[in-house]
């Protein structure tokens, strides 16, 4: 049985404990709501910008000759995966379910005979991968000094992705990041940007008014332009809603982490009181026995 001094700095070392994942839950409530506003506010442009470029890729991207954003290169041996995950820990199993993903992924890219090629985000996916996949990491982008994401910081990853792209170094890139849905859910997410895909575009209904739209310039031209915005676009939503998930996977984490510290107090403070019982109940046993002698 340990010692009651023993016990008794166990006790106070998880009440300091206590303190800290308390004070880092508030923190990241704090933080969830700017990140949770700034990914929800994104959506919608983020959708109707896809939409857009949906509508001109269903009727130019079959055709010979198009943007090789869209159309592609023709090939499917190299890929790149851009796994995006956060600068920091202590925020449950945010990162090692997107990186779970991306290695599962790329390990059956591996099982096919293709090329694989990884660019991290975030110094946690970078640990992971260099770790696991070390021969196949090319590369990693450091955002450890920005305190709110912006969309310059995006168009820089994706002026990197592009220019290799044209260098020809691969011809499939997918992105990996957490899709925020709530405090407690964040759903990983894969999502290819190159070449590009919108999903599936929504059928117009029958009582729809059929609309006929002319372009000016050119579909062409307008694709051209928009392709590598979109590339930009789709990285910066990744972005936002990475942060909203980083900040309510750790919310939720310190919470857990502050109700079991408090638990494990109630259980420590109860031994300690068993043992500080049972250490007066022998002083008084030897002080009776003590007296009989007598």
């Amino acid at each position: 049985m340990p010692n009651l001094k023993d016990l008794k700095n166990r006790i106070e070392s998880v009440k300091n404990t206590r303190k800290i994942t308390k004070a880092m839950q508030m923190v990241a409530a704090a933080k969830l709501r700017r990140a949770q506003d700034a990914a929800e506010a994104s959506r919608p442009y983020t959708e109707r910008f896809n939409s857009v470029l949906g509508a001109l890729a269903s009727a130019k991207g079959s055709e010979t000759g198009g943007p090789i954003l869209l159309v592609g290169t023709g090939k499917d041996q190299t890929h790149l995966l851009i796994v995006m995950t956060a600068e920091r820990g202590l925020c449950g199993g945010f990162n090692s379910n997107i990186a779970r993903l991306a290695k599962s992924h790329a390990n059956k890219l591996i099982e096919q005979g293709k090329t694989v090629k990884i660019v991290t985000v975030g110094k946690k996916g970078r640990d992971v991968i260099k770790r696991d996949l070390s021969e196949h990491f090319i590369d990693h982008v450091d955002l450890s000094e920005i305190k709110s994401i912006r969309y310059t910081d995006a168009v820089a990853i994706s002026k990197t992705v592009l220019d290799r792209f044209n260098a020809k170094e691969f011809d499939v890139a997918t992105l990996f990041y957490s899709k925020f849905v709530n405090v407690v859910t964040q759903i990983p997410t894969q999502q290819q940007i190159i070449p590009a895909n919108f999903g599936e575009s929504e059928e117009p209904s029958a009582s729809a008014p059929q609309l006929s739209y002319e372009y000016e310039p050119t579909e062409e031209e307008i694709l051209a332009d928009l392709l590598p915005r979109g590339v930009g676009t789709q990285i910066f939503a990744a972005l936002l809603e990475n942060g909203a998930s980083e900040q309510g996977a750790r919310m939720s984490a310190m919470d857990n982490a502050t109700r079991n510290a408090g638990d494990m107090i109630d259980k420590l403070t109860i031994q300690y009181n068993r043992s500080r019982q049972a250490v007066i109940t022998n002083e008084l046993i030897e002080i009776i026995s003590g007296a009989e002698a007598l």
